[in-house]
């Protein structure tokens, strides 16, 4: 169970990485459209487990290396964004988020 600190540095983070991801997609994301869908923070607030969703996107493995290959500037980005909330800047791990797909699997079951 988290605490409250961290579902507010969760919810902060996902928020202002939405931005960036929406305001820096052409220039460093390669114009892909990504979508936060959760932060998952650890409990010393120094990791960041972050689920992305992409949409029109054939090969997600392939997004996600463009991701991860910016996320060095991604996260010094956030760090001046968010630098004066939070005593340090999480380090950020990616990963593909895909509960809709598992949703489209149980919807499909559950109608054949």
């Amino acid at each position: 169970m988290s605490s409250i600190r961290q579902e507010k540095v969760a919810t902060l983070i996902k928020q202002e990485l939405s931005i960036i991801f929406q305001r820096e997609a052409s220039m460093h994301f390669e114009g892909l459209f990504i979508t936060v869908t959760l932060v998952r923070m650890s409990p010393d607030l120094g990791v960041a487990k972050v689920y992305l969703s992409f949409m029109t996107v054939k090969d997600t493995e392939a997004a996600l290396k463009v991701v991860k290959k910016e996320r060095n500037w991604t996260r010094h980005h956030l760090a001046g964004v968010i630098g004066k909330q939070v005593r340090r800047i999480p380090e950020l791990q990616f990963y593909i988020d895909d509960s809709l797909d598992y949703y489209d699997a149980i919807e499909k079951a559950l109608k054949a």
